[in-house]
């Protein structure tokens, strides 16, 4: 009798907790409704925030989307590279190579944060503002949209090493790229939609430089390049000159979110060296990816705004992991 009644209270509690599970997400899930009853508002906050920063900078989205790419390959999505030096933190990844100079926007997800304290304070992360603010970039500039996932919390380290390493470098053969992109999980199709974000936004001349007059040694161009386009951007950026002038990530629709960039590869109009590799690398599984997504933007939407989730997923901080700061630029109490 005694054991069957254990057996009949470990069927019932078995069945209660796979109940709980179902219902309830787990501590480490995001989730779309994150919000939906503390700060239900979140996403238009950010939009119009956004909007608004477009009025006067219409660089800013494409700026935006880098942030949280930038913010994703180092120790996951977690605010991190927001954290200006000061208290613990004695290093900002601000000044690792891949961003000093050259990552921006801060001010606008000041902005941002600020709005959202006045309106629900104490709640939403910053990691999570560029979550969104990312999808918003892109929807604003005639992209796809897509739902964040929500409920990252902000981090209380930086790592300015980690962002020396594993942010992936203009310069790179598509292999260390495609490495990288593995390291954080992933794969070909993500590396190729998620590079499909440089149909807008500006790349300084010091990015590209090294394919217009001796690349890799050779005492010639990249042969890879075409040669109008060449022409056209070593009168852009000539030898000796500024490395800091900026040029056209996509020179036909430089500020829309199209698939521009992905028919501009085709033609050798690739503008950083890892553009162009994702087609002219002989024998790569990128090149078909290329050709569909060159072929069909609705495709290329799609699986763009699929990589983003994918992208926002990496490594988050959930629960009681890290906090919510009041002030994205440093850790609370610091």
């Amino acid at each position: 009798m005694f054991s069957t009644n254990n057996t009949y209270y470990y069927y019932l509690l078995a069945t209660i907790f796979s109940v709980l599970t179902f219902v309830l997400p787990s501590e480490g899930q995001l989730s779309a409704t994150f919000y939906s009853n503390t700060c239900s508002n979140v996403s238009s906050i950010v939009r119009n925030s956004v909007q608004q920063a477009l009025t006067s900078d219409s660089r800013i989205a494409a700026s935006l989307v880098r942030l949280h790419f930038h913010d994703c390959f180092v120790d996951g999505c977690d605010g991190s590279i927001l954290l200006d030096v000061g208290g613990n933190i004695t290093q900002s990844e601000k000044t690792a190579a891949p961003n000093a100079n050259s990552v921006r926007g801060f001010d606008v997800v000041d902005s941002i944060k600020s709005s959202l304290e006045s309106s629900c304070p104490g709640v939403v992360s910053c990691a999570d503002i560029l979550a969104l603010a990312a999808e918003s970039s892109v929807s604003l500039s005639g992209g796809p949209s897509w739902s964040v996932l929500l409920g990252r919390r902000d981090s209380l380290t930086a790592n300015q090493a980690g962002a020396n390493t594993s942010i992936p470098s203009p310069f790179e053969s598509l292999a260390n790229i495609t490495s990288k992109f593995s390291a954080v999980g992933l794969d070909t199709t993500d590396l190729v939609a998620l590079s499909g974000a440089h149909t807008f936004g500006r790349a300084q001349c010091q990015f590209f430089s090294q394919r217009l007059f001796n690349f890799s040694g050779t005492g010639s161009p990249d042969p890879t390049l075409n040669s109008t386009y060449l022409a056209t951007l070593q009168q852009n950026c000539p030898q000796n000159g500024s490395g800091s002038t900026l040029n056209n990530l996509d020179p036909s629709t430089p500020d829309t979110f199209d698939n521009s960039y992905f028919t501009n590869l085709l033609i050798n109009m690739g503008l950083l060296q890892t553009d162009q590799e994702l087609f002219s690398t002989n024998g790569s599984s990128t090149i078909s990816i290329v050709n569909n997504f060159a072929n069909n933007q609705s495709a290329f939407f799609e699986t763009f705004a699929q990589s983003m989730i994918n992208m926002g997923n990496i490594s988050p901080l959930t629960g009681t992991q890290g906090e919510i700061r009041t002030d994205c630029k440093k850790v609370n109490g610091s």
